[in-house]
């Protein structure tokens, strides 16, 4: 028997409105997220206040962080939301598919099932991502703030490192201008998928 093309719409608008009863709890958790990387970012900044002058670890406490930490916010949010309604339109692709090409609703619903595995390979990915990506941008908030002018990429230096980042290992990078690397991606530090470099910043003399 071959799936139901009214249902479609059904799903879609089920997984839509799951999406939107997401969102407090997408906001609350990355809150939760944002406000851990930060405490660890100041926590760092704070291990190598030694060695900087009084001026200068007053500045990083008056830091413009909340700017950086809003942006995040909604951008993440926003990432966590999509997830069902990007179900819902494989599913209804899926569907679609199957009534053009005659397939069975079984096999229907095993690639259907299989859209979860997707989705939660999605979601793990993100998490990986944003986790890396807000600390690299609140390291920038604080750097910049204190006038750095850029930083030196840093990678894990382990095997998986990607080649076009292990490219990147030592060299100076403007905060103004990431760069765009052998892959063709440009990026700054620990700001794109699955990337553990981090940015390390240069501090001016004062």
């Amino acid at each position: 028997m071959i799936a139901n093309p009214e249902t479609v719409p059904t799903v879609r608008t089920m997984l839509d409105k799951y999406a939107e009863a997401l969102e407090p709890w997408a906001r609350a958790t990355v809150t939760r997220m944002l406000a851990e990387v930060n405490q660890r970012d100041a926590r760092q900044w704070a291990e190598q206040a030694q060695a900087m002058g009084l001026a200068l670890r007053k500045e990083l406490h008056q830091a413009p962080t909340g700017l950086a930490m809003r942006r995040l916010m909604e951008e993440q949010v926003t990432l966590i939301t999509s997830l069902p309604r990007e179900a819902g339109e494989r599913v209804h692709d899926l569907v679609i598919k199957g009534l053009e090409d005659s397939v069975r609703a079984d096999e229907i619903a095993r690639e259907i099932k299989r859209s979860g595995q997707v989705t939660e390979s999605r979601a793990n990915l993100i998490a990986r991502t944003e986790v890396a990506r807000s600390a690299s941008t609140l390291t920038q908030a604080r750097a910049e703030h204190i006038g750095s002018e850029g930083y030196i990429w840093r990678t894990s230096g382990d095997s998986d490192v990607r080649h076009s980042h292990k490219q990147m290992e030592g060299k100076f990078v403007r905060w103004d201008s990431p760069p765009t690397l052998s892959d063709g991606t440009t990026t700054h530090a620990g700001q794109i998928y699955n990337c553990r470099c981090y940015p390390e910043p240069v501090i001016p003399d004062l």
